[in-house]
């Protein structure tokens, strides 16, 4: 008996660990989208290359390929940018319990201060400091931005065959006000007919 005693205690202690890994993990995405939700200011573009510095460069979870496409599925997915992209990487790493942790993480900081300015909106607003602040951070937020179109640009495959896609997305959505969702759906149907064409080539080559 003491022999299969022994074995059911390890087997449980192994499950433990496990668990306990497991568990860790939820916590460190948790924490790890807490403090990016923190420090975006300016909307959920903002954390771009936040993200990237830690999930990619740092931690090296996921690659810069997948989260280009995250990024395009997010952007044109229903809701904010910000929580959809915490949904689908958290989905990625760990399920849907990983998705309920960075989702939760990138929420609860602007919850937070939301609530904290709504108690407390008019004494703040009348703080020349914290409005001061706050003009300093605008031109940053800018750059935070700009950024990751870059690193982003060099995972796509930008080159000087297909450079007019990205500027004609960018001057139908500035210029004429086209929603960023009909111009991805645009870019889809593209790639897909540009993929059929190249194979049909390449089947009447061989």
């Amino acid at each position: 008996m003491a022999p299969e005693w022994h074995i059911q205690t390890a087997k449980l202690e192994n499950y433990s660990d496990e668990q306990n890994i497991f568990m860790n993990f939820y916590i460190r995405i948790f924490l790890l989208f807490f403090r990016i939700g923190l420090f975006t200011i300016g909307g959920g573009y903002a954390m771009i290359p936040l993200i990237e510095d830690e999930l990619i460069r740092k931690k090296k979870w996921i690659s810069q390929e997948d989260f280009v496409d995250l990024m395009a599925v997010a952007q044109s997915s229903p809701g904010i940018f910000a929580v959809n992209i915490a949904i689908f990487i958290g989905y990625k790493l760990k399920g849907s319990r990983g998705s309920y942790a960075c989702a939760l993480g990138a929420i609860m900081p602007s919850f937070l201060i939301m609530l904290l300015i709504a108690l407390f909106f008019h004494s703040f607003k009348e703080i020349t400091i914290v409005e001061n602040i706050f003009k300093g951070i605008r031109p940053a937020v800018v750059a935070l931005i700009a950024a990751p179109t870059f690193t982003v640009a060099k995972s796509s495959k930008i080159n000087r065959y297909n450079i007019w896609i990205p500027v004609l997305g960018a001057l139908l959505i500035w210029v004429w006000g086209f929603s960023p969702i009909y111009i991805i759906i645009l870019a889809g149907i593209g790639g897909y007919v540009w993929g059929r064409y190249k194979q049909r080539i390449q089947s009447k080559k061989q």
